[in-house]
């Protein structure tokens, strides 16, 4: 039996929380980061407003703080994010009932800790006719913390200018390492998360993040039963 959208929306929302946590550090350092790479901060409100990408964002004010030209920072990012491509491709049989307008809202809100979290509900025996709602749930939850933090941390580094050497983006290292964990219960997930592993640090040289993709195509493939 489907559950309510009350029951779903909420259900995200926790169940997206504790990626919450590690993603605080990470929205704050870069609002801290924005001046100091020349973006204003009506600029870095803007872009996580309209962006919500982390990696690329930090990738962008990197190109930016380094004089990059506009279609460098435009290709780096494109590339960094193609493997929400990946997610994309497995959310579609389940999502592709919905209409035109769900559809779009999801793909705007699909980040990497969302997509842990809504593969988790899927992987449940309940009926999936309202786990858009869900999702929602996840969304808003992961953008409202972004947005808010990426506020807190434009005022915080008016405050504190070294807070970039705290530490605080090892946060996020943690967060990715407890979205993949409770998926290795297997040999070919453990195969797939050790190939991808050794790929993306071997193939770290590759410009424009270009090593990201090659990493997790030989994950999938490794893995792929």
């Amino acid at each position: 039996m489907p559950l309510s959208r009350r029951v779903e929306f909420f259900g995200g929302v926790k169940a997206t929380l504790p990626l919450i946590v590690g993603a605080i550090p990470f929205g704050i350092i870069f609002g801290t980061l924005a001046e100091s790479s020349g973006l204003s901060a009506w600029g870095a409100m803007a872009m996580s407003l309209v962006v919500f990408a982390g990696s690329s964002q930090f990738i962008a004010l990197g190109l930016l703080a380094a004089g990059a030209a506009l279609p460098i920072i435009i290709l780096t990012t494109f590339v960094v994010n193609l493997r929400h491509l990946l997610y994309a491709a497995n959310l579609v049989p389940k999502v592709k009932h919905l209409p035109l307008r769900w559809r779009v809202l999801m793909a705007f809100g699909l980040t990497d800790e969302t997509f842990a979290a809504v593969s988790n509900r899927f992987l449940q025996p309940i009926g999936i006719t309202t786990a858009h709602w869900f999702y929602l749930g996840s969304f808003v939850a992961m953008y409202g913390n972004w947005v808010i933090c990426t506020f807190v941390g434009i005022v915080l580094g008016g405050l504190f200018p070294d807070m970039t050497e705290w530490g605080l983006d090892f946060a996020m290292s943690v967060t990715f390492i407890g979205m993949v964990v409770p998926y290795l219960t297997n040999r070919p997930m453990w195969g797939a998360v050790i190939v991808a592993g050794a790929m993306a640090v071997a193939t770290a040289f590759m410009p424009h993040k270009l090593g990201l993709m090659v990493a997790a195509i030989c994950g999938i493939t490794t893995g792929f039963p």
